[in-house]
């Protein structure tokens, strides 16, 4: 019997190739590195991309043809939500011509979404600034949210990719007890953080300052989206002058030159915090992010 040998090799190409499509995983597009992160905790055999780093403002991102194509090939996209990517996000769903990532679908998520954010307002106006009628998007420093997120997160996984059922399963068994067991840890080692005041830089650890009991008693921008002016900063430091604030917070990707002015006058050290993972060299992954903030904070005297 002859075989024709280009036949053969075409079924053999046509067999490896859905072999290999079947344990490579999903495509998963994630808007912020802390969800990147979380994605390779609960999917690691996924190819994940994240279209920020922990230096940059995630409001404030250009719709680049590379983000284009990222997201042409997602399965899966994952972000905060709540508005943080209204500037860039609708602009790459639509350049993308994606219909798995389209609001809506199964293969668009939003964290905020997913749990009860903080500071939900009922009406907007242009006077207010930047601010998010949704919420807060920056949640991801609320541990008992992000596990909610991570729970919600595996099941849409398993309907994306019900093949894979049993390995997103144990996935998320490990990363909730791992994360479970990290929470009362954290908060001992936070312990004496509650009641303190600090000045932020925007309400970018809203969630972060609520779990912990650390009181923002003043916001660097004087309204949300604008840089500090010379008269903010003037008031900012008649506030200092009361003693009771304990140091100045920025995140890792936010301007220190206001903060570094009232710190001088007001003797106040600069804490700049990692924002996500990768927000300096420690923040590897979700649970160094978390161990890095509480050592920078319980570092303040």
């Amino acid at each position: 019997m002859r075989i024709n040998s280009k036949l053969l090799g075409g079924l053999l190409a046509l067999t490896l190739g859905h072999s290999a499509s079947a344990v490579a995983g999903l495509n998963i597009f994630a808007c912020e590195p802390e969800y990147a992160a979380l994605a390779k905790e609960l999917a690691p055999d996924a190819r994940i991309y994240s279209a920020t780093t922990a230096m940059q403002d995630p409001h404030q991102v250009q719709a680049r043809p590379s983000l284009i194509a990222k997201m042409r090939q997602a399965d899966l996209a994952l972000c905060a939500g709540a508005e943080l990517e209204i500037g860039w996000l609708p602009m790459l769903q639509m350049k993308s011509a994606n219909a798995r990532v389209r609001d809506g679908s199964d293969g668009m998520l939003y964290a905020a979404e997913l749990i009860e954010t903080l500071d939900k307002l009922d009406k907007v106006d242009r006077s207010m600034g930047d601010v998010h009628v949704k919420g807060n998007p920056h949640l991801h420093f609320s541990p008992g949210r992000l596990l909610q997120v991570a729970e919600a997160v595996t099941a849409r996984l398993k309907r994306l990719d019900p093949g894979n059922s049993a390995g997103y399963d144990a996935a998320f068994a490990s990363f909730s007890e791992r994360w479970q067991a990290a929470i009362p840890a954290w908060e001992a080692s936070a312990h004496g953080l509650a009641g303190r005041k600090v000045i932020a830089y925007h309400t970018s650890f809203r969630y972060l300052f609520d779990w912990l009991g650390i009181e923002q008693v003043a916001d660097l921008e004087p309204k949300p989206g604008l840089p500090p002016s010379s008269g903010h900063l003037a008031s900012l430091l008649e506030r200092a002058r009361k003693g009771d604030v304990s140091a100045i917070v920025v995140a890792s990707y936010q301007d220190t030159r206001g903060a570094n002015w009232l710190a001088e006058k007001a003797n106040l050290p600069v804490l700049v915090l990692p924002m996500s993972v990768g927000g300096n060299d420690e923040s590897q992954d979700l649970f160094s992010l978390y161990d890095s903030v509480i050592n920078l904070l319980n570092g303040v005297n």
